[in-house]
């Protein structure tokens, strides 16, 4: 783009955004935990903001692994990003692509995923993802944090009319304003457990669904914030309740005529995807433990990815590498419909940049080496015996989050993804996680053992 183009398209949007009130811009990135990081500037140094000239140290955050010494990063704001806040009407937001010594910079999240987008565009795919976002809203009281309607009180809450629409003022709020800014909005609802929700919204080209899944962990806290309230994206906040999931809807398209190349109407395994649909499973079935210390990446996510524990009987969460039909016990899902596949390991305190790009990179790899999953599993995975496991070969998913690291840098995948420094800032920051984990002496092991001798 030259010069004069580029600084066409900054007058556009500049002049877009004051006609429609915005008087301030943020140029805004994430660190390895997809929390966004941000520097505003007046809407007239635009074009200061979009040729790099808000700088970061990357020595202050999590997985920005830079020295102090360091050249700082420059923050270059896509421009077709651009949304109005929906409750802050004059800012706009700019998801940001970060630059070291004017390159990209190997580390950033975002980065990491165009990577992978250009290895999918080399191979003639574009990679369309949706991402389902469970969570709960709460209220702070002197007891702890409670549910926000009374009559959120069922045993088996999922689906309930009365707390949905004691929760409508904000839940609505939110719909309309993701519908505001394009994102297609199909569903809404209350989940399984109480006090948790759902929205879905149409599925997008794995970048621009990156960026709405991280402005929309924003955008819920902001909003109900206003209600007293709070949203939380922890995976597991109670132990007799159900998890918050984000579940990975993926297919691939031909990038020339936008053709889901998933589709199939002739599928002898009965499930409704092609065979360059089973190659990309079977890859991420391979990489399966690995891309769990990715999209499961705190210790409480394991917390979520168990059989048992919660009030309607079960987490909904896989714990085997397996994948299946329309099947919710596997890992990997090939909804009713077919077309897609469903990652349902991933939950919503993942960076969803970094959790794309491994999944992907790993789906490619299938394809690349023509790899076969074998059967889908349609029975109850839940109900296998432990005896069972063994005589099927089933592999399980890691059991914690320091079982999943271990995997992570055992598997070359990992690095050839990440590149070597975030590879190395994303082990050293996990592991440092679980040891301070399985050093905290928790309530649970005081009541038990203090006076157990």
């Amino acid at each position: 783009m030259s010069v004069a183009t580029a600084e066409a398209a900054v007058e556009t949007v500049q002049r877009k955004l004051r006609e429609a009130g915005v008087k301030y811009a943020m140029s805004s990135f994430v660190d390895l935990h997809g929390n966004i990081k941000t520097k505003f500037v007046p809407l007239a140094h635009l074009s200061q903001m979009a040729a790099g000239s808000e700088l970061f140290t990357g020595a202050a955050l999590d997985g920005l692994p830079q020295d102090i010494s360091d050249e700082e990063l420059s923050a270059r704001p896509d421009l077709d990003s651009a949304v109005q806040l929906p409750w802050r009407k004059e800012v706009a937001y700019f998801s940001s692509d970060l630059y070291h010594e004017g390159q990209p910079f190997e580390a950033a999240s975002r980065n990491i995923l165009k990577r992978q987008l250009e290895a999918a565009k080399e191979l003639g795919f574009t990679f369309n993802l949706g991402i389902e976002t469970e969570f709960f809203v709460l209220k702070d009281t002197p007891e702890g944090p409670v549910e926000v309607s009374d009559r959120d009180n069922l045993s088996k809450p999922c689906y309930t009319a009365p707390a949905a629409l004691d929760n409508f003022d904000w839940l609505t709020e939110m719909v309309e304003a993701m519908n505001e800014m394009g994102w297609g909005v199909y569903s809404f609802d209350h989940e399984d457990a109480q006090g948790q929700f759902e929205i879905d919204f149409k599925y997008a080209d794995a970048l621009t669904m990156a960026d709405r899944a991280v402005f929309f962990r924003l955008m819920a806290n902001e909003m109900v914030r206003k209600h007293g309230y709070f949203a939380t994206f922890m995976p597991k906040p109670f132990a007799d309740r159900s998890g918050s999931g984000a579940h990975f809807n993926m297919s691939l398209a031909d990038i020339e005529t936008g053709e889901n190349l998933f589709e199939t109407d002739d599928d002898p395994r009965g499930c409704g995807i092609s065979k360059l649909g089973y190659q990309f499973i079977a890859g991420v079935l391979k990489h399966a433990p690995a891309i769990c210390a990715v999209i499961a990446p705190t210790v409480n996510s394991y917390k979520r990815l168990v059989r048992k524990g919660s009030m309607s009987g079960s987490t909904w969460a896989p714990v085997f590498v397996s994948y299946g039909n329309n099947n919710r016990t596997n890992m990997i899902r090939v909804p009713l419909a077919g077309g897609r596949v469903e990652c349902r390991a991933a939950d919503i305190s993942g960076n969803p940049y970094l959790g794309a790009a491994i999944i992907l990179a790993a789906g490619l790899e299938g394809i690349r080496d023509n790899l076969d999953p074998g059967e889908p599993h349609t029975e109850n995975m839940y109900n296998y015996s432990e005896a069972e496991i063994i005589s099927n070969g089933l592999g399980l998913l890691p059991r914690s989050l320091g079982e999943a690291i271990e995997e992570f840098a055992a598997d070359s995948l990992s690095r050839e993804v990440f590149g070597e420094k975030m590879y190395n800032a994303y082990i050293d920051y996990k592991s440092q996680e679980w040891d301070e984990y399985q050093a905290h002496v928790s309530e649970w092991e005081t009541k038990r053992y203090l006076k157990f001798f």
